[in-house]
């Protein structure tokens, strides 16, 4: 590993654990969203726009403290193209929230809730990952535990898409598939984020 020979400023690292959490919260809302009537959808998206507009403010504060910190714990890309890609979860989530209030959608079959499960153990992993870019050592799990929700979550959305073809009708499998898309898309950016982490590892070893 290599040593570092400056102080670092871990407020980058804060700022991109707080993205991560939010993804945390927001899969929680979306989790509300699928337990509730229709005419409670209006007010949870709401909440979900929330923490997707949260994110992006979070976003921007990282770009402006890497333009103004003279050392950061990590390459200034590696540390934005971990932000884009938390960013894109997030926005992944949302739209997922407002389709289901769109379709007025009162159910989603149970892949939804095992999708939802896997975003949040991701995010949770994330959050806590990111907090320890400066001790990437102890990081090497958590880049091997993402990979393996992610394909859990491919599993998943495959099983999930062929029941939906097996049981609903045209109009409804494709309303269902186009969450199913959004909500696996999550997974992949959160996979992403470790992908990143996993080529800081190697450049840094």
């Amino acid at each position: 590993m290599k040593l570092r020979l400056f102080p670092q400023e871990p407020a980058g690292l804060n700022l991109l654990s707080q993205q991560a959490h939010q993804i945390v919260l927001a899969s929680g809302t979306l989790a509300e969203i699928l337990g509730a009537p229709a005419s409670e959808h209006d007010r949870l998206v709401e909440d979900m726009h929330n923490h997707e507009a949260k994110t992006a403010e979070l976003q921007f504060a990282l770009l402006t403290h890497m333009r103004t910190s003279f050392v950061n714990p990590l390459p200034r890309e590696d540390m934005y193209g971990m932000s884009l890609c938390l960013n894109a979860a997030m926005e992944k989530l949302d739209a997922a929230a407002e389709l289901v209030a769109l379709y007025k959608l009162d159910r989603l079959p149970k892949r939804a809730a095992d999708q939802l499960e896997i975003i949040t153990r991701q995010a949770e992993l994330t959050a806590d990952a990111m907090r320890r870019l400066n001790n990437l050592d102890d990081l090497e799990d958590y880049w091997i535990e993402i990979l393996r929700l992610a394909k859990r979550a491919e599993r998943t959305h495959r099983v999930w898409v062929a029941d939906m073809l097996k049981d609903m009708k045209a109009t409804q499998y494709a309303r269902n598939r186009d969450i199913a898309n959004q909500l696996v898309d999550v997974t992949k950016d959160m996979r992403r984020v470790a992908t990143q982490v996993g080529s800081i590892i190697v450049k840094e070893s």
